[in-house]
């Protein structure tokens, strides 16, 4: 935990967790402000856990949630207002404690000069240069002026960002390139499942930002707040001003922990966890270590969801652990699943019916989890079956992992790139925008009906940079994306069902049945998805190295 001091009455820190508060308690604040949303990064607490262990030490604490780079003039009027209503010293926190220190500078921007906020900020360690026009000019922001600009920007630098911008750099080396991400740390996220299965430790899945940002790509540590695509300009977080010839948008989708009441305040405790979180998977394996009898519920909410085959590869494993053990018989084991099947595509469903006779799995179709008492040990579900009144249902658990509802990061949803729905609107086969024609989207947050998977984006990324060379060429697309998305479905320790399918769930197998009959539960497919597709996925993907993902070429009727 590392506190800057601001003023006597504010100091500001990165993300703080539960086991600080005693220390923040005994360092004599009095009141935390959290100014970072739920949700918002894969190892973070949410703020009722934070402000629950606040109570208990008889501090106040206060939630004024700031999307990343998207600190508006009525926010800083809140944060100042807070201040004045919560007992000092204050602690102010988001991820690095920028947001924090960003309000408070426009918060007082009134009462002090530029210089003397500008030295305050700069001696706790934070720059507050990118927001000097808009302290000195009521924040506006002229896009008629770039602070920098570059031939190709990226935003997004999870596996569909770094992998397009070494897929561009492999094509076209001298090519100026910008990604912008204000994460430090990237993540291997489809080993969380198996993270959470004990097989992989979850430090395996992590790696600095810094070491996969390709070379000569420019690495923007930053967060956007906006677009304004008539003006080919991304704003960034403290206002300053990203330009562009074409922009590649990719920053993947939000977790919504926070829709389902109750949730966040109970995640790694009382026996609810999710694989979706990097510090919760271990939690994952911890329980079902630990679990002898009882009820365990899976949980799988509305689609669109990453990997929709994650909430029951979860229920395999558990059940394979469980039956190893000589308990299974012992454990009531429910998928509650808010969609009618158990799988999207019908050719790998008998495969997976099997596993859940083999495990005793009770379906639950139609069940959307909306609330959690995890001292109580309840789950409450909507029932919404078709052409039937929602009926909501209550269910003791000794165990749950839950997968969250997802959408869309809010700074896409409000921005003119996004569809009524919140997601980038792209063409389904070229992936390039529908209304601005040099911009593309690649990645969990575009609207392409196809699977929101690592596999899929490891497939996009070629197509995109095929398609932007050929632009930069005066050409028209010449890549085409299939729908290609990969899920293997780990329904035991050792096998995996292979689903590989493109659009309208056509199947679309990457190796010859006598290999690998991707319908079928296979040895060789888990050899695979443990030994394979890691180093696959740092060495390759994220190197532009597009071993079995050559694009597809644009077919003229």
């Amino acid at each position: 935990m590392e506190i800057k001091t601001l003023t006597s009455g504010l100091s500001v820190s990165p993300q703080i967790t539960v086991a600080d508060m005693q220390a923040i308690k005994d360092k004599g604040f009095r009141s935390v402000i959290c100014n970072r949303p739920d949700g918002e990064g894969a190892d973070q607490p949410g703020f009722e856990e934070i402000a629950a262990a606040a109570k208990k030490l008889g501090l106040e604490a206060d939630y004024l949630p700031i999307v990343a780079g998207k600190v508006g003039d009525d926010d800083a009027v809140a944060f100042g207002k807070s201040l004045l209503d919560l007992p000092g010293p204050t602690l102010a926190y988001c991820r690095t404690g920028t947001r924090s220190a960003t309000l408070w500078s426009l918060a007082e921007a009134e009462t002090r000069s530029v210089s003397d906020i500008l030295a305050i900020t700069k001696a706790a360690g934070y720059d507050m240069g990118g927001v000097v026009r808009r302290i000195a000019n009521g924040g506006k922001t002229p896009t008629d002026r770039a602070d920098a600009s570059y031939e190709v920007v990226i935003v997004g630098a999870g596996a569909a960002g770094i992998a397009v911008a070494a897929s561009l750099k492999a094509r076209k080396p001298g090519l100026e390139i910008a990604i912008i991400d204000p994460a430090d740390i990237h993540y291997y996220q489809p080993g969380w499942t198996m993270v959470g299965a004990g097989v992989f430790d979850a430090p395996e899945t992590a790696r600095t930002m810094g070491s996969l940002i390709p070379r000569g790509v420019h690495w923007i540590k930053s967060a956007v707040a906006a677009f304004e695509p008539k003006d080919d300009a991304v704003i960034l977080d403290g206002c300053r001003v990203v330009k562009y010839k074409r922009l590649i948008v990719c920053p993947g989708l939000k977790l919504y922990w926070n829709k389902v009441e109750g949730l966040v305040e109970t995640l790694g405790k009382n026996g609810v966890t999710s694989n979706y979180r990097y510090d919760l998977a271990p939690y994952t394996w911890e329980l079902v270590q630990g679990l002898k009898k009882g009820r365990a519920i899976f949980t799988q909410p509305p689609m669109p969801i990453k990997c929709a085959g994650a909430p029951q590869k979860a229920m395999y494993l558990s059940g394979d652990a469980w039956s190893r053990r000589g308990v299974l018989k012992d454990i009531d084991i429910h998928f509650n699943n808010a969609g009618g099947v158990l799988f999207g595509v019908k050719d790998y469903v008998p495969a997976l019916e099997q596993y859940v006779e083999k495990y005793d799995v009770t379906l639950n179709f139609f069940h959307n989890l909306v609330a959690v008492d995890g001292d109580a040990k309840k789950a409450w579900f909507d029932v919404i079956r078709p052409d039937a009144p929602v009926e909501r249902v209550e269910m003791a658990f000794d165990m749950m992992h839950v997968c969250p509802p997802q959408t869309a990061p809010d700074f896409i949803r409000v921005s003119p790139l996004a569809d009524a729905a919140g997601w980038i609107d792209v063409d389904q086969a070229t992936l390039r925008h529908k209304t601005y024609e040099n911009i593309w989207s690649l990645g969990d947050v575009m609207n392409a009906p196809n699977a929101k998977t690592a596999a899929a984006a490891r497939v996009q990324a070629p197509v995109v940079a095929e398609n932007v060379v050929a632009d930069m060429r005066g050409r028209a697309p010449v890549a085409q994306y299939n729908g290609y998305g990969s899920c293997p479905l780990t329904v035991e320790r050792g096998k995996i069902v292979l689903a590989e399918f493109g659009y309208g769930g056509t199947l679309l197998p990457s190796f010859p049945k006598f290999l690998v009959d991707g319908t079928k539960p296979s040895r060789a497919a888990w050899f695979l998805k443990e030994k394979i597709l890691p180093p696959i996925y740092w060495k390759a993907m994220l190197k532009g190295r597009e071993w079995m993902a050559k694009p597809e070429k644009v077919t003229v009727d």
